[in-house]
């Protein structure tokens, strides 16, 4: 029978962290670090496919944690708050500023190659601009805007992501020697043919900063506002009146971060507005969090009074993270399932949304296809209403320039591997070309544009990957008792000690970042066979403590004839504890390390 060899494509099948995440960060290695206490080097292989380690440790959305084996035995591993455990000891927040951060990227060599420009400074911009950089490329940023950042500054509230910090992360993007013009908006400024001409190849990266409206009645009342534009006004430090009854109308994240936001910025007074690209000085954290302490002393005594969520779909159907569910409940926010929106009700101002039952919120091929109960009509009072029910790309300042084909939804149409647009001058990447989605997408498109554009101005990839296997002799895990380590509870501040616009998570100490660490079950290590060695004993079935390994008829494993036998091991199932290798008497069964190693 012939035995497979293990390849690049079952190594990815075997590791389900790493491929969940877009930027294949190899989250299976840094965690196991960080169980071993070699926190420096975690920090450098979570840095090094990700520009933004310190920003995703803190908001990233960790498909990572979805996939993670873990979770099919208990509960996955908190493999994000793990990455802000190691940066809060080596990124950009730490003491040693961006040192590290720098060290995981080597040599920036001279920017001796072709001029690239890219228009838009958010995560897909600046991961796009710094690979570009180090590749040897001069890089042009173009931002609208007065500060680098996109939606990470403009559309993330302060209690989730700290503006000192995304303003590190992108300084020490900035240092590699990128030429950046804030305050230059594409069009007026100067068209985009012009850009053209100035630069080899363009990376429109633009994001989705246009509000959707809801065309229902009233809604052009005052105080109805849009969840992006309130939370860009908010995040820039501009005082939105929301009175003292305020309903958010959506049920994805954006709802929730517009919600929890409403409580904290309705008190007469606005956060402290985001720092710069420059990281700040002493002077200027300490006045932000003292305007930050007197906002959340005045929200005390004239904060909103009330805050509503409704959402269409039900609890099981709603798009929103459970643990942001639950941290807006935690904060007093109301949640109405199951209700949509009708009409606005009022005069001039906005005094009340009216909104009825949802029947069903998918038609029978599971598309998005609301349908509702007539005659069960009825008025929630409110002072504002806050609609978080999507956005779209503003492409006003492509008028003049190239027709670029757009997609249905409006954006921008790329090709999907490479990013390339309709004209071969430009490409496209993040959510002005496939719509919003996750901070993580957004870094992996500009990472993906870079090397698609450094191929296509002749740059040949210095580097290569192969796979490598190592026998892991003597493998023993059963000493640790990783498989009962329950998951570690990520600490947060108290709700009544969430002051203003305070940052709300606080993250592991050492002692439960360690043991959240042994919970891995290191799915980079497995179970091989040497046919030729195997009797058949049983004994490996026996010891397995998940029952993952059966001895089955070959021909009903579809693997040869019913007079044979086959050893069978579920992936899946396994923990990776060894007693099946330590117990095989003629050792036919070993462990063995697979990785990808990258060949200069």
């Amino acid at each position: 029978m012939p035995v497979r060899e293990p390849d690049a494509h079952w190594l990815w099948q075997n590791e389900p962290c790493r491929a969940a995440c877009p930027v294949h960060t190899d989250a299976g290695a840094y965690v196991t670090a960080i169980a071993d206490g070699r926190y420096r080097e975690a920090y450098l292989i979570a840095r090094e496919p990700n520009p933004f380690p310190s920003i995703c440790a803190r908001v990233c959305a960790a498909p990572c944690e979805a996939a993670c084996r873990r979770g099919t035995v208990d509960a996955p591993i908190a493999i994000r708050a793990l990455k802000r455990f190691v940066s809060e000891r080596y990124g950009v927040e730490s003491f040693g500023s961006s040192a590290v951060w720098h060290e995981a990227h080597g040599p920036v060599p001279p920017a001796d190659g072709a001029s690239v420009g890219i228009i838009g400074g958010g995560p897909a911009g600046l991961a796009a601009a710094c690979d570009l950089r180090l590749a040897g490329f001069a890089v042009t940023v173009y931002e609208a805007a007065d500060r680098l950042g996109g939606m990470m500054v403009l559309g993330i509230p302060e209690y989730r992501l700290p503006r000192a910090l995304i303003a590190r992360e992108i300084e020490a993007i900035v240092e590699l020697g990128i030429d950046v013009k804030t305050n230059w908006r594409v069009g007026s400024d100067e068209p985009f043919a012009a850009l053209l001409d100035r630069h080899a190849a363009i990376f429109l990266a633009v994001g989705t900063g246009r509000a959707r409206d809801l065309a229902l009645p009233g809604h052009e009342l005052d105080g109805v506002f849009r969840a992006v534009e309130y939370l860009l006004n908010v995040n820039q430090g501009y005082h939105v009146d929301l009175g003292e009854r305020v309903v958010v109308v959506g049920g994805g994240n954006v709802a929730f971060d517009a919600a929890r936001t409403a409580l904290r910025a309705a008190a007469g007074e606005a956060p402290a507005g985001p720092e710069s690209g420059a990281g700040p000085s002493a002077d200027d954290s300490r006045r932000a969090m003292t305007t930050t302490l007197d906002v959340a002393r005045a929200a005390i005594r004239s904060g909103v009074e009330s805050v509503t969520v409704i959402a269409l779909e039900s609890p099981d159907e709603i798009p929103a993270d459970p643990e942001e569910i639950a941290e807006a409940e935690a904060e007093g926010i109301h949640i109405t399932y199951r209700r949509g929106p009708h009409r606005f009700v009022g005069e001039g101002r906005v005094r009340g949304l009216e909104t009825i039952d949802v029947e069903s919120v998918f038609d029978a091929e599971g598309r998005f296809s609301p349908t509702f109960t007539e005659g069960t009509e009825s008025v929630i009072p409110a002072d504002a209403v806050i609609l978080a029910v999507g956005q779209a790309a503003d492409l006003d300042l492509l008028d003049g320039g190239p027709d670029l084909e757009r997609t249905r939804a409006g954006g921008v149409q790329v090709d999907p591997e490479t990013l390339r647009t309709s004209d071969p001058r430009v490409w496209a990447g993040g959510d002005v070309a496939r719509g919003p989605r996750n901070l993580i997408d957004a870094i992996a498109d500009g990472r993906r544009a870079a090397a698609s554009i450094a191929a296509s101005l002749g740059q040949v990839p210095r580097t290569s990957t192969s796979m490598h296997v190592e026998l892991r002799p003597g493998f023993r895990r059963i000493d640790t008792g990783y498989d009962s380590i329950g998951r570690r509870h990520i600490p947060v501040v108290a709700t009544d000690r969430r002051v203003g616009f305070a940052e709300v998570e606080s993250g592991y100490d050492e002692a439960d970042a360690k043991l959240e660490a042994l919970r891995c079950l290191r799915c980079f290590d497995n179970v091989m066979l040497s046919p030729e060695l195997c009797i058949l004993c049983g004994l490996c079935v026996d010891v397995c403590p998940t029952d993952c390994i059966v001895i089955a008829r070959a021909d009903e494993a579809g693997l040869g004839l019913m007079s044979q036998s086959a050893l069978l091991l579920d992936e899946d199932l396994c923990i990776r504890c060894g007693l099946c290798v330590n117990r095989c008497p003629p050792g036919a069964l070993s462990m063995v390390h697979a990785k990808e190693v990258v060949d200069v």
